[in-house]
């Protein structure tokens, strides 16, 4: 393949990761590390280092539009962030020292995870039951946005605040280690374990996923692990998807968005692990 194909092919990919990436909450690196892996054959540290830049171009897009219309939780994006740029910065280092085919594994294992929990979710009633969180309270973590796709407003609380700080240390960890945006892990946390509905999670997600790029892609670029001829398109690309998905968002039914999220999940998973396990 030469250099016009590549480019052509990784930016065409890139806007359909970008878009994928603001509807879900993943940043795109999900669909941007195996494609450049599998299909273009790019070594999967400057596909994860590209991924990174993706990712922030990613948040620059989506998140601005998610912010302006108050779909993103800021309160609780901020909250969250504390932990997962600290993780981010520590799988950052730790992705120079595993083995290129553990990462496959890894990246594989913990979406296979994603969807399954996913997939079983039975919907905001699971919630309904959960304790008062006061520390959630105190910092005035809950939310609402207006729901295009039921004419209404949405107001929830948001449960166990301090698990979801925990388990966004762990979003940050793999965001560094993977160039995923820590969405795989956010998203879920949010919507599974907090209470807070899909549309809500994808859009604080979108938010907060930039400065946990950033704090890794830093790392990164020191050790030369970002290729500008790889990392330029894919930014562009995934810049312009996702600021075309974010204008969409609002009106898409939860229960769609939760089915594409579960099977993207599952198809890739299904992917890096062959590549892994080889």
């Amino acid at each position: 393949m030469d250099v016009l194909q590549f480019t052509f092919v990784a930016f065409v990919t890139a806007i359909a990761a970008g878009v994928l990436g603001s509807w879900l909450g993943l940043g795109g690196g999900i669909i941007i590390v195996p494609a450049l892996t599998i299909l273009l054959k790019v070594d999967i540290r400057f596909a994860i280092g590209a991924s990174l830049v993706s990712v922030i171009a990613t948040s620059s897009g989506a998140g601005a539009a998610y912010v302006k219309e108050h779909m993103a939780n800021l309160r609780l994006g901020m909250f969250l962030e504390l932990a997962t740029a600290l993780g981010a910065l520590l799988g950052a280092f730790l992705a120079g020292l595993i083995a290129t085919q553990w990462l496959y594994v890894i990246f594989g294992s913990m979406m296979a995870y994603t969807a399954i929990a996913m997939w079983r979710h039975q919907g905001p009633s699971a919630h309904a039951a959960l304790p008062v969180d006061h520390l959630s309270q105190r910092l005035a973590l809950q939310g609402s946005y207006f729901d295009r796709s039921v004419g209404t407003d949405i107001h929830y609380p948001v449960h166990r605040s301090r698990t979801g700080f925990a388990l966004s240390g762990l979003a940050g960890l793999l965001s560094g280690l993977l160039g995923v945006g820590g969405g795989i892990v956010k998203v879920p946390t949010m919507n599974l374990m907090m209470g807070v509905p899909l549309k809500a999670a994808t859009s604080t997600s979108n938010f907060m996923m930039g400065v946990t790029a950033a704090a890794s892609a830093g790392v990164y670029f020191a050790r030369g692990d970002i290729d500008p001829f790889v990392a330029a398109p894919v930014a562009m690309g995934v810049m312009i998807g996702a600021t075309v998905g974010s204008r969409f968002l609002s009106g898409l039914r939860s229960s769609w968005m939760r089915l594409l999220f579960t099977v993207v999940l599952v198809v890739v998973a299904v992917q890096m692990l062959l590549k892994g396990l080889r």
